[in-house]
């Protein structure tokens, strides 16, 4: 399909007069690939380079993951690795094992998927429907644990008889995938006009295989961005964790080695662009409210990128950029304002005639100025007693949470970082009654994390996330940690 410059923003079908032709399959491996595009009009109004989206989410498993799955599986299965009645086994966000489910379930294998506790709910629901087995492990552990995903699937694929490790990270067939299919789809649907192509950046098969075949073909002509969030290590990030699944690259603190998927040809990817995970996520919901295209997370951050890209060409150029799955799989998440609220990434009222002032309102005294509220009070998990009672001077409620974040890393919550708190009545009774001194450690008096709070959570139900038995409350903005409320300050604010 050319692309059609020419074509009006808005217009209706030609119903019965259109000519449909129905494609007929006699599997759905068959019908992988050939994903339609679509012009980005309201969210490139403005723009003088047009921007389309290449609808990866419309496939048969609902990802771009598709393709990787079917071209593992076949050169698997020609080189020997997979044979009849065997079982296909794979760590991954969710896409790729419900591509491997799709694929490996129709063609007669047993399929067992690991997926980290990270991972959207439904991806996991998914995998089930298809016929997959779950094994979720937890994320928040170093690389070299015994119980980090990949070891445990590993150690699943050495333990089962006619086991297959289809260890899409390192897998040559993963990138070839798209230099065979998305790459010559792209080229095709825009007549060669392409200039640009933008794809986030996971195991790094998509943008390698799409890019170097796009690169290939236009003779060194198209450049191709990366779209990474602005925390992974990919673009410089810190490592730190984030909050849109399936790209970039998260370290550990603890992680002994960082490990690059060979599947990502640095090479082939020109620059990136590095989005913050709040313009991810909205920008997702706007290219569902406005586009009319439900797409995940990653496919927020691509498009961010894409807007970013295009702003800076003009009308000859032509961008692409791939939206890599569905928002059917985060509707949990992404689409569930209760949740964006809770992580601090929504702000706005719940209804116009809501006037409820927020926690934000609270901290700032009802001003609303762009950047965060202040230095959040923390106590690094190696300190002392008297360390900790020289933080804890001034601190809302008297207590503050207990961090081990490594140097040069965003202090983030429902990650690695913060391992409890320490309250400073608890520290002064320990050290008056002897039961402690001040050059003991706090691991005696270590206390249960605190409660957390968006920022843009109205005070009455700040107040209820303390309950009884909390005297502070820490404040997320954007899914970090920002500052301690308490509950003097929630009852003054009118909480």
């Amino acid at each position: 399909m050319a692309v059609d410059e020419s074509a009006a923003v808005d217009h209706e079908p030609a119903g019965a007069a259109r000519e449909l032709a129905a494609a007929v399959h006699a599997s759905v491996a068959d019908a992988i690939g050939d994903t339609p595009m679509f012009r980005l009009s309201r969210l490139g109004e403005g723009i003088a380079a047009p921007i389309y989206a290449k609808a990866e989410f419309l496939g048969v498993g609902g990802s771009v993951k598709d393709r990787a799955a079917l071209s593992m599986v076949l050169a698997a299965e020609r080189d020997g690795e997979l044979r009849p009645g065997g079982t296909i086994i794979e760590a991954t966000s969710g896409n790729t094992g419900i591509g491997l489910a799709v694929v490996g379930r129709r063609r007669g294998y047993r399929v067992i998927v690991g997926v980290s506790d990270r991972s959207s709910p439904e991806k996991a629901d998914i995998l089930r429907a298809y016929g997959a087995e779950v094994v979720v492990a937890p994320a928040a552990l170093p690389r070299q644990h015994p119980e980090h995903l990949f070891n445990v699937v590993r150690r699943l694929a050495a333990e089962i008889p006619g086991a297959w490790l289809a260890n899409q990270y390192d897998n040559p067939a993963n990138p070839q995938a798209h230099v065979r299919t998305t790459g010559p789809e792209i080229w095709a649907q825009t007549g060669g006009r392409v200039t640009h192509f933008v794809a986030g950046v996971g195991t790094g098969g998509t943008i390698s295989g799409t890019g170097s075949y796009l690169k290939q073909v236009s003779g060194g002509a198209v450049t191709v961005v990366g779209a990474d969030p602005e925390a992974s290590v990919y673009s410089g990030g810190d490592g730190s964790p984030y909050f849109v699944e399936s790209i970039g690259h998260f370290v550990h603190p603890e992680t002994t080695e960082d490990l690059w998927p060979q599947s990502f040809h640095r090479d082939v990817v020109d620059r990136f662009e590095r989005i913050p995970d709040r313009e991810s996520l909205l920008t997702a919901r706007r290219l569902a409210r406005e586009e009319g295209l439900l797409a995940g997370p990653s496919s927020g951050t691509a498009v961010a990128a894409a807007l970013r890209v295009a702003r800076g060409l003009g009308s000859d150029d032509l961008v692409v950029v791939l939206l890599p799955d569905s928002g059917r799989s985060y509707l949990s998440k992404l689409y569930s304002d209760d949740w964006l609220r809770q992580w601090g990434f929504l702000e706005e009222p719940r209804t116009p005639e809501d006037t409820e002032p927020t926690v934000r309102a609270a901290l700032e005294g009802g001003s609303v100025p762009p950047g965060p509220p202040g230095p959040l009070p923390a106590v690094p998990a190696g300190a002392d007693l008297a360390t900790a009672l020289e933080v804890l001077r001034g601190v809302p409620g008297g207590v503050a949470p207990v961090v081990a974040a490594r140097e040069g890393r965003q202090l983030g919550i429902g990650g690695t970082e913060v391992v409890g708190s320490i309250a400073a009545a608890a520290v002064e009774s320990a050290l008056a009654a002897g039961l402690a001194h001040p050059e003991d450690p706090l691991t005696g008096l270590l206390g249960a994390p605190l409660p957390t709070v968006g920022i843009g959570t109205p005070l009455s139900e700040a107040a209820l996330a303390l309950g009884t038995e909390h005297d502070a409350a820490v404040v997320l903005l954007d899914g970090r940690a920002v500052a301690l409320i308490g509950r003097e300050q929630l009852r003054a604010a009118g909480g």
